[in-house]
């Protein structure tokens, strides 16, 4: 099924690379005229040479809170329109065990993950159109425990539920928000720093239900649906994209990855 989103206007911050980047190529190809954004001024410019005609960026930390309201006001302004659909998927993480987890790098995460999907869903807020659709990118350590990941874990959880509340607050307004939650995406960061052998790669395979690691267009279909007229009742919900992943496995696979990189020294 193909998707249509012709004279929509389309964000996403952290569209520059993964998963975001995926996303927001997805949308182009549906037809919608997209802005990404993110911290590398570089890494916004080679993702707007892939997403055609209209395409424009910004180089912005989510952590400041006047600069991203700043840009979402620039945007309104070079679309010409309110924006139909904003993509919050800006992130960071590393491995670590809590006991040597300095509060820097708790907070580091904190900033970003969970202040930063604030600052960006208040920052859009003003610019959106009514109806509008959110879609957030959320982590399975959000409700999954996972060793290494105590500072991502709070961090996304809080931004589950922050899609939650403002799924509540904004739905009268013809706003809808919504989650993706990744399972094991390949040629990402993310699994990089996650899995980062060819052994812990095929150990998080197979604990997968459906016996593969995602890609980005997976992750896009799941948005396009998700901004579409087809999910038009469809609001507050944290959708896992992940093949199963977060039914079964999920904990002991993780636990696995840490104990082996544990035994390597980065832990």
């Amino acid at each position: 099924m193909s998707f249509d989103f012709t004279g929509k206007a389309v964000f996403v911050m952290g569209g520059t690379s993964g998963i975001n980047l995926g996303i927001a190529q997805g949308f182009a190809k549906a037809g919608a005229r997209v802005a990404v954004a993110s911290r590398s001024q570089d890494k916004v410019d080679a993702a707007v040479a892939t997403l055609g005609q209209g395409a424009f960026g910004f180089s912005v930390d989510v952590r400041d809170a006047e600069a991203v309201a700043a840009i979402f006001k620039e945007a309104q302004a070079r679309f010409g329109q309110p924006i139909d659909v904003l993509v919050s998927g800006a992130a960071g993480n590393f491995p670590a065990p809590a006991k040597d987890l300095s509060a820097n790098g708790f907070k580091a995460v904190a900033d970003i993950d969970l202040q930063g999907t604030f600052n960006v869903m208040k920052g859009a807020y003003p610019h959106l159109a009514r109806p509008g659709a959110i879609i957030n990118i959320s982590a399975p350590q959000a409700y999954v425990p996972m060793a290494l990941q105590v500072h991502v874990c709070a961090a996304k959880a809080g931004v589950d539920m922050i899609t939650r509340t403002l799924a509540m607050e904004w739905g009268p307004e013809g706003i809808r928000v919504n989650s993706l939650v990744p399972g094991p995406i390949a040629g990402t960061e993310g699994m990089a720093r996650l899995a980062p052998t060819p052994e812990l790669t095929a150990m998080v395979e197979d604990s997968v239900p459906l016996k593969r690691n995602g890609s980005p267009a997976d992750l896009a279909n799941a948005a396009l649906f998700l901004a579409s007229p087809l999910a038009s009742y469809i609001s507050g919900v944290i959708l896992p994209v992940d093949g199963g992943w977060s039914l079964a496995g999920v904990s002991s696979a993780m636990d696995g990855i840490a104990r082996m990189m544990t035994k390597a020294g980065r832990g």
